[in-house]
């Protein structure tokens, strides 16, 4: 995947997102608690993604929020559940 934010500890933290974001290398104790979304969640692929950012010192990571589903694949696997639990139920 590529990405919009710039690891660097020779620039300052700069957030000009949606396009370039620019974060220290390295998290801070601060990070743990100070920590924000940056923009709207983002497709990518198969996954879904947001960035956040610390408030303090700037430090930025990309966090997957959630898998996206194949909807070829779930058709299948529908159709075959819905096979699976029929039954044959003779008539009296």
């Amino acid at each position: 995947m590529p990405t919009i934010v710039e690891y660097t500890d020779h620039k300052p933290p700069e957030n000009r997102y949606p396009h370039l974001i620019v974060s220290p290398s390295r998290s801070h104790p601060c990070c743990f608690f100070d920590m924000e979304d940056v923009g709207v969640a983002t497709r990518d692929g198969d996954w879904e993604y947001r960035f956040r950012r610390c408030r303090t010192c700037g430090f930025t990571v990309r966090v997957i929020l959630r898998p996206i589903p194949d909807d070829a694949l779930l058709t299948n696997l529908r159709q075959a559940l819905a096979k699976s639990f029929m039954r044959n139920v003779p008539d009296y």
